[in-house]
């Protein structure tokens, strides 16, 4: 089969040690394009054939986990939640806690405390145990290792000085017990937390989850939005989500489509308007027809690419998965080393030596380098597709940030797009009604802007009617057509040293110059204060066009760009762009045909919602919103996720290179570090949930 996203329901990872763990196998796989979300028991990764989708079940349930056919069906068990676990050991370590405030004879007792503790450390080695147990077996041993080695070791040498009865200054058992409950507390903390960052995905989900009004024989049937088939017809009333993509058949009504384009102005509909799925109806009722449904829908296709967003990783995150790949390892040898010193070096005694240990062992946190990144980027995405955004990749985040030019098309981007006909003029033989019905019968054939204007231009003036037996549309140059008489008609670009400087358009039958169209469009109002702003982020503005250099130049005059490239082919501009992207990093913003080419070859292509179908699928970013502004705010976030994913990394980085030696000189206590460790994730999370709110510019 050809490469696809491949999504699994994965149960039993209970925080981002095991994400790390899954992620790793994977990655040693071959396998890319992964996202493991351990708080929504999701795996992502793409895959070419079915076996190899069964060999990445078979090693992921080869690490301890379980692979689920049906997430909907699966019921966790009692002893399996988190937070029972967490209940369970907290009612146990309490007690044990207080033996340390209140030398209560009883607590005091090494038996009594060996009873408390065996009851938390054997949830314990069921839950980071089993864990620690499987990552090492499959090569990728992960943070539930350290936990494992320190919460054991502080057991098992309670648990001798309590047999050869050597006294309480042997007696261990409450750091065991607070070890394991408090890093409990931490992983459901962090899995609460991670939830949060991935919203975004599951609003959009949420939003599916509508019922539908499909009319059948004048009466109404209330369905699911999933049994909508295309073809079917629906009465939509006000404050209903509109189920699915369609047109309007009758009715008038105020749609809300901020969840779609980021504004909240609703957009008014009438009989033909197209709708998409997951809009409101703010006011007024309409019948529609459905025409996309399922995974057709412009809001399934928004998820999919989210989706897939996630799972494309920035460049700085290697740097984090560098250091986690060898952090547990590093850490174990730094506690032996630890323990070696204090012991037999500095004479500290053995107690003393096991404890600096297994403060090491449970201070460590690699958890938080594995956070960093992931949870900033899925903030960042959701708080851009509420903006009216869509990023298809956490790739791209950081290549935009370092961007030193974007290059515009003019024709739909920079201009309205919307063309008006100044005059034709008709050459000699040849009659202005027959000019006029060729035009319209070409250009009919085309979804280009300057197509459908001049169909709009010309749509109330007395015509002559033409018949074509076949259209082709050839990127950057224009339209060629055949008629059931044998003739052949090209409309394009006017380009010659014997056409009128204001004529920008020709028509030629059977390779005679037939007429010369003047079009002209207008600059979009928000145009020159968008690329004002854009100079005074650092970026440079280019205008690319396949339009004459002479009306490139006038636009570009109009709006303060200083470097011009206009009369280009297709494969012209990818000359181009290949010339900006050696100076530095380049984003491209079009909307035709021809622009895809190029889209494709810059660093980031940005495409408007309005534009033909292969420059969406080109693009890296679609702009859903036709306000240009928004490409600012594309750029101010992805800026500030950088920021916020550089703050993560610094945070995770510093917290290990203070905390670990701290613990090794013998500073902390073990228990300490346990809670130390368990609160260093939520701060890297919660600095990414800063930027859903953060105020941005």
């Amino acid at each position: 089969m050809a490469e696809q996203l491949v999504e699994l329901n994965v149960t039993g990872m209970h925080c981002n040690n095991c994400a790390i763990s899954v992620h790793k196998l994977l990655e040693k796989k071959g396998f890319h394009d992964i996202l493991v979300d351990f708080a929504s028991e999701e795996v992502k990764f793409s895959a070419d054939n079915d076996a190899a989708v069964k060999d990445a079940i078979k090693g992921i349930e080869g690490l301890g986990y379980k692979v689920l056919d049906d997430a909907a069906t699966h019921q966790e068990r009692f002893y399996e939640k988190l937070e029972n676990k967490l209940i369970f050991c907290a009612l146990f370590t309490v007690p044990l806690l207080i033996s340390m405030l209140l030398p209560w004879h009883f607590l005091s007792d090494p038996w009594a405390q060996f009873a408390l503790c065996l009851p938390v450390f054997t949830v314990g080695c069921m839950h980071f145990g089993k864990s620690a147990w499987h990552s090492v077996k499959g090569g990728v041993p992960n943070m539930d290792v350290l936990i494992f080695i320190g919460s054991s070791s502080a057991f098992i040498y309670s648990l001798i000085g309590t047999l050869q009865h050597l006294g309480m200054r042997y007696q261990f058992y409450e750091t065991c017990a607070t070890i394991i409950t408090l890093v409990l507390l931490g992983n459901l903390f962090e899995k609460r937390s991670v939830t949060q960052t991935t919203s975004a995905v599951k609003d959009l989900i949420r939003i599916q989850q509508v019922s539908a009004n499909r009319i059948i024989n004048a009466q109404i049937e209330v369905i699911n939005a999933k049994e909508v088939r295309a073809g079917d017809t629906l009465q939509v009333n006000t404050g209903d989500k509109i189920p699915v993509d369609g047109d309007v058949l009758s009715g008038n009504a105020s749609v809300n489509e901020s969840m779609l384009t980021g504004e909240s102005i609703p957009v008014e509909k009438g009989k033909y308007d197209k709708l998409i799925g997951g809009t409101i109806v703010e006011h007024g009722n309409i019948t529609m027809m459905a025409t996309k449904v399922g995974s057709n829908t412009v809001l399934a296709q928004i998820i999919e690419l989210m989706k897939k967003a996630q799972s494309a990783k920035p460049p700085i995150q290697k740097t984090g998965d560098q250091v986690a790949a060898i952090f547990v390892p590093a850490v174990i040898i730094i506690a032996i080393v630890t323990f070696i010193l204090t012991w037999l070096v500095g004479h500290a005694g053995l107690q003393h030596a096991l404890m600096n240990a297994i403060a090491v062992l449970v201070i460590s946190c690699p958890c938080a380098m594995g956070l960093a990144t992931p949870t900033a980027v899925m903030v960042g995405l959701g708080r851009a597709a509420k903006n009216g955004i869509l990023i298809k990749g956490g790739d791209t985040v950081e290549a935009v940030t370092r961007a030193k030019y974007i290059v515009f098309d003019k024709t739909g981007t920079l201009t309205t797009g919307k063309f008006r006909i100044n005059n034709v003029k008709a050459e000699a033989g040849f009659d202005i009604e027959s000019i006029r019905g060729t035009i319209t019968a070409i250009e009919e054939r085309s979804n280009h802007p300057i197509a459908r204007s001049l169909v709009d231009g010309l749509r109330d003036l007395p015509q002559q009617k033409l018949i074509l037996r076949s259209v082709t549309e050839e990127k950057g140059l224009g339209m060629r057509a055949g008629d059931v008489d044998g003739n052949h008609y090209f409309l394009g670009a006017s380009k010659g040293n014997n056409q009128d400087a204001l004529f920008n358009v020709s028509l030629y039958k059977n390779q005679v110059l037939m007429a010369q169209i003047e079009i002209d469009d207008e600059i979009k109002p928000e145009a020159a204060a968008l690329i004002s702003q854009l100079k005074s982020m650092g970026v440079k503005p280019v205008l690319l066009s396949g339009d004459r250099q002479s009306r490139c130049e006038k636009v570009a005059a109009a709006l303060g760009i200083k470097e011009v490239h206009g009369e280009k082919l297709p494969s012209e501009k990818l000359t181009v762009i290949d010339i900006y992207k050696k100076k530095g990093q380049t984003i491209m913003v079009g909307d035709g045909i021809n622009d895809a080419p190029a889209l494709t070859q810059a660093d980031v292509g940005v495409s408007m919602n309005d534009s033909s179908q292969v420059a969406i699928q080109s693009a890296k970013v679609i702009l859903l919103n036709t306000d240009l502004f928004s490409l600012v705010k594309f750029l101010q976030i992805s800026r500030h996720t950088l920021i916020t994913i550089k703050q993560n990394l610094f945070w995770a980085f510093a917290y290990n290179i203070v905390a670990i030696p701290i613990a090794a000189f013998g500073f902390l206590n073990p228990m300490f570090g346990a809670l130390a460790m368990a609160f260093s994730d939520v701060v890297v999370i919660g600095n990414s949930l800063r930027l859903k709110v953060k105020k941005i510019n």
